[in-house]
């Protein structure tokens, strides 16, 4: 089939958004030929580079961006860039018609940014579109908003906001339901598309691991029973959660026990105070910011991964933790929800701050206690990554998803 990709954000050897715009395309592209829209401002030379030293013959970039907002990183990477992704969404529905008309697409797929409350003009097309998965429907739950600073607060009114504005936009409405096939990473994002019109609902996470990534996190051996380490790794942010998984820590009371924050971000100073005041500072480690490698050369030496996101779409640390054998400790929420299962680790009912903090203390003190249920676990996770997370099974799931997309307007044409 010829396939219409929309990638605004699309780069390889990246992970988060640019990862899964390429990986995407070049799964698709080993079975269909494949178009992709994207920006050169961003990645075109990381990709034609890609190309160069290995070359996919199915996979065609249409670059372009606006003329009059060439650089999408000039004016920041928050609400610029959300307005220039609308205007260039805009952009790319003359695009892709004026493509359609030379070369007469059977689908189209909008795969970056994964948005829900932003449209996709390529629902105008005369040809199905796929959209998404789609993330972003997720909110803190209102008893966790205590803990919260003023400027946090701030931030989840704005998001919630801007979120409530996209639903009401007219053109959003209409590419959930002019679309096809609606992918949503989350319960919560699926049941606001829904509300939005969306008929035909996925829920689906957006994560992935390319083959060698998956074999290099199968050769992680569990390190020595003691001391046990719980680690986390992300951006420490309000909405991450550590805070919880702090206070979770204290609570196991395990002596020989270690929490290993890997990250940096604007609550690394009232973390530490945290650890200080909950008499655990010498026992939790913060690493700062890493590199991805050294990250998961961390994770290597750890024995579970504790992610304790309020609304995280994606969760793409849960599936390295999971690929690495490692139990996961999460919330309930968003997409580690999706991804975690009963034989994978433990999911947190979300409630209350201090049920949430009693429950996952509990966890930590069971899988500190029990290194033959770590095993169980870790060896779970990893077939469930290898089945289900690997970007060859997405290429095959999405191509299945293809031919049945593509099929009812190839039977109605004849």
């Amino acid at each position: 089939m010829k396939v219409l990709i929309s990638a605004y954000s699309c780069e390889p050897g990246r992970g988060s958004e640019r990862g899964v715009g390429w990986n995407v395309a070049r799964e698709v592209a080993k079975r269909h030929e494949v178009w992709v829209l994207t920006r050169p401002d961003e990645s075109k030379a990381a990709i034609e580079a890609e190309l160069a030293r290995n070359p996919v013959p199915n996979l065609h970039f249409v670059y372009f961006t606006l003329p009059f907002w060439q650089d999408s990183m000039r004016w920041g990477q928050s609400g610029a860039m959300q307005i220039h992704y609308y205007l260039w969404q805009i952009q790319a529905y003359f695009v892709a018609k004026k493509l359609h008309q030379d070369i007469g697409f059977d689908l189209a797929h909008h795969v970056t940014f994964v948005k829900y409350s932003s449209p996709s003009f390529l629902a105008f097309l005369p040809i199905p579109l796929i959209w998404g998965p789609v993330g972003g429907g997720e909110t803190a739950p209102a008893p966790f908003w205590q803990d919260f600073s003023l400027r946090a607060r701030f931030y989840e009114l704005g998001r919630d906001l801007v979120r409530k504005l996209g639903e009401i936009d007219p053109f959003a409405r209409l590419t959930a339901q002019k679309s096809a096939v609606v992918r949503a990473t989350t319960t919560d994002t699926a049941a606001r598309l829904r509300q939005m019109g969306a008929q035909q609902v996925q829920i689906v996470p957006e994560v992935g691991l390319l083959e060698d990534e998956l074999w290099a996190l199968r050769q992680y051996a569990l390190p020595p029973d003691a001391p046990v380490r719980f680690i986390s790794m992300g951006r420490l942010l309000h909405w991450k959660g550590y805070h919880l998984g702090l206070r979770a820590f204290a609570e196991a009371n395990l002596p020989s026990a270690e929490y290993w924050l890997v990250g940096d971000g604007p609550e690394l100073q009232a973390l530490q105070t945290m650890a200080q005041s909950l008499g655990v500072a010498d026992r939790v480690k913060f690493w700062g910011r890493l590199s991805r490698e050294a990250t998961l050369e961390k994770l290597s030496e750890c024995h579970v991964l504790v992610h304790p996101s309020l609304h995280d779409s994606g969760g793409w640390v849960c599936i390295e933790g999971m690929a690495a054998g490692r139990p996961v400790i999460c919330l309930d929420l968003g997409g580690p929800a999706v991804q975690v299962t009963a034989e994978t680790g433990f999911k947190v009912a979300a409630q209350t701050p201090a049920q949430t903090v009693k429950t996952m203390a509990e966890a930590m003190v069971c899988l500190a206690q029990d290194p033959a249920l770590r095993e169980a676990m870790g060896t779970a996770g990893r077939t469930l990554v290898s089945e289900n997370y690997g970007w060859r099974v997405v290429g095959e799931r999405l191509d299945h998803l293809y031919q049945a997309t593509a099929r009812p307007v190839a039977v109605e044409v004849s």
